[in-house]
C-alpha cells in the first residue's frame, strides 16, 4: 500500500494507541534538578483513573536497541551513556566537558536504561503508525528534543524524536515536525538541516540568551534543506489568543506548502503560565487547543511529551491533551488517584494560570513575524520532489552532513555561540524550592482587546 495523505479516510473512529513503560517515572535526576521523570507516573495516572485507557490501545513498549540508537548517536556518546554511573564517574570526568555533562545534565542511576525505553517507545509509536496500525500514536515520555548525535543538552540525553523521525522516512515521503515547548527545538531542527524531507517548526521564545540560545527567525535550513527550518520567536508573557491565532496561521500555510504525509508534534508543557521554568501565559485549553489543530488535519500523528516542570500542571496538561486524541470530554473535577495531593488546593483539571507574566507580544511584533514565515514559505513553490509511490531514498546522507550545518553561516547568523554559555536554562526566578510559588493572583490577559485584533480561531 502506497503512502497517503488522506489514510484516515476509510476509518470512522480515529485510532489511538498509547505507549507506556511502568518504570520511565522511577528515574531521578537529583534532588534539586527541575526535570522530574515522576510527572509521567502523575500523567499516567491521571489518564487511567479519567477512564481514556478504555479509548486507546494501551502498550508497554520495549527498550530501543544499542543499535537503534546508533542510527543518530554517535558510537563513542553511546558507549559513555552505557558505562558511567554516579560510582564511576570521576573515571570518565574527562569526557563530561565532551559530552556536554554537568549540572543540566547529570550521571544519575540508570541513565542509559532511562534513555531506552523513552527513546523505545518513541520507536515503536512509529513502526505502529508506519504500519497503519493506529492513526495517532502518543508517548508522553518522549520529546527530548535538544539531545544532539555527539553530546547531551538541556536535560535530553537520547533524542528520541529523531530517532522516530528517521524510521517514519522509511515510509512516508515528508514528515512535519511541530514543536510548542517554550525552548527551541533545536537537536531536531539541526538533524534534519539539509534535507527537504523533513520541515521543522518551533514556536518557541527567543532572544538570544535564553536556553538553548538557538531558533532566530532567520535560521531556516541550509543545501536541500534551505527555508525547510521555520522558526516563531516570541517574547515573554504570550496569551491564549495570540499564541493559537499565530499557531494556525503558521501551521495552516505550512500544511499548504509542505504538504507532508505524518506529523510529529512535540507538546512541551513548559509553555504553560506559571511553568518554572517558563515565562509564557498559556493555559492549559490553548496548550490543547493546538493539538486539536494538528489532528484536525487527519494525518498519521506521533504526538511526544517534552519540557514542563510544573509537576502537577504537566500531569494536567497531558491528560487533557490525551483527550483531545481520543475525542472524549472530562470533568473538570480531578477524579479520585492516589497523587491526589499534588493538585491541592482546587483539584482541578483547568487551574488559572495566564496573566502572570506582562505579555510583550504586541500586534505589531506578532504580525511583523507572521509576514516573515509566510515570506520564507513563499520560496517553495510546491512539495519536495520526492514521489509518493516512490520507496524513500536511504537517509542517513544528510546526518553525516553536521559540519555542513556549522559552516553555514550564510544561512543562519544568529545563535553561532549558543553553546559557549554552558547551556544553561536562562529564566527570572529559575528554580522554586515550593509548588505554592507557582501561585499567584494572576489575571486573564487580553491581547485581543488591547490591540485591536479580530482572532479567527
Amino acid at each position: 500500500m502506497a503512502p497517503s495523505t488522506v489514510r484516515l479516510a476509510s476509518h470512522n473512529k480515529t485510532r489511538v494507541a498509547y505507549f507506556h513503560d511502568e518504570g520511565v517515572g522511577n528515574y531521578h535526576y537529583g534532588e534539586h534538578h527541575p526535570m522530574k521523570p515522576h510527572r509521567l507516573t502523575l500523567t499516567n495516572h491521571l489518564v487511567l483513573n479519567y477512564g481514556l485507557h478504555q479509548k486507546m490501545e494501551i502498550f508497554q513498549p520495549r527498550r530501543a536497541t544499542d543499535t537503534e540508537i546508533l542510527e543518530f548517536h554517535a558510537e563513542d556518546y553511546v558507549d559513555f551513556l552505557k558505562r558511567v554511573t554516579p560510582d564511576n564517574a570521576e573515571q570518565f570526568e574527562s569526557l563530561f566537558q565532551r559530552f556536554n555533562v554537568g549540572d543540566d545534565c547529570p550521571i544519575f542511576d540508570g541513565i542509559y536504561d532511562f534513555c531506552q525505553r523513552y527513546a523505545g517507545a518513541t520507536i515503536e509509536a512509529s513502526r505502529k503508525l508506519i504500519a497503519n496500525g493506529a492513526d495517532i500514536c502518543i508517548n508522553w515520555s518522549g520529546g527530548l528534543h535538544h539531545a544532539k548525535k555527539c553530546e547531551a543538552s538541556g536535560f535530553c540525553y537520547v533524542n528520541d524524536i529523531v530517532l522516530g523521525t528517521l524510521e517514519l522516512l522509511r515510509y512516508f515521503p515528508r514528515v512535519l515536525y511541530v514543536d510548542i515547548d517554550i525552548h527551541h527545538g533545536d537537536g531536531v531542527q539541526e538533524a534534519f538541516y539539509l534535507t527537504d524531507r523533513v520541515m521543522t517548526v518551533s514556536f518557541h521564545k527567543y532572544n538570544g540568551d535564553f536556553f538553548p540560545g538557538t531558533g532566530h527567525i532567520d535560521e531556516i535550513g541550509s543545501s536541500l534543506g534551505k527555508y525547510y527550518s521555520v522558526n516563531v520567536p516570541l517574547r515573554d508573557g504570550i496569551d491564549d489568543d495570540a499564541y493559537v491565532w499565530l499557531f494556525k496561521e503558521v501551521i495552516d500555510a505550512v500544511m499548504g506548502t509542505f504538504q507532508p504525509s505524518a506529523i510529529v508534534l512535540q507538546c512541551g508543557a513548559d509553555s504553560l503560565g506559571c511553568d518554572r521554568l517558563g515565562c509564557f501565559n498559556l493555559s492549559i485549553e490553548a496548550h490543547g487547543r493546538c493539538v486539536q489543530i494538528i489532528k484536525g488535519f487527519k494525518l498519521p500523528l506521533l504526538v511526544v511529551g517534552g519540557g514542563g516542570y510544573t509537576v502537577r500542571n504537566v500531569a494536567r496538561c497531558w491528560t487533557y491533551e490525551t483527550s483531545i486524541l481520543v475525542d472524549t470530554t472530562l470533568s473538570n473535577d480531578l477524579p479520585p488517584n492516589e497523587y491526589r495531593d499534588f493538585f491541592r488546593p482546587d483539584y482541578k483539571l483547568h487551574p488559572h494560570l495566564s496573566g502572570r507574566v506582562e505579555n510583550q507580544n504586541d500586534r505589531q511584533y506578532l504580525l511583523k513575524v507572521r509576514e516573515r514565515v509566510m515570506e520564507q514559505l513563499r520560496y517553495l513553490d510546491a512539495a519536495p520532489s520526492i514521489q509518493m509511490q516512490e520507496i524513500p531514498p536511504d537517509i542517513q546522507g544528510f546526518l553525516d552532513g553536521e559540519a555542513e550545518i556549522r559552516d553555514a553561516k550564510d544561512d543562519s547568523e544568529a545563535g553561532k555561540d549558543r553553546r559557549r554559555s554552558g547551556g544553561r536554562v536562562i529564566v527570572e526566578g529559575e528554580w522554586y524550592e515550593d509548588d505554592n510559588d507557582n501561585d499567584g493572583d494572576a489575571k486573564d490577559s487580553s491581547w485581543q482587546k488591547n490591540n485591536g485584533m479580530e482572532l479567527d480561531v
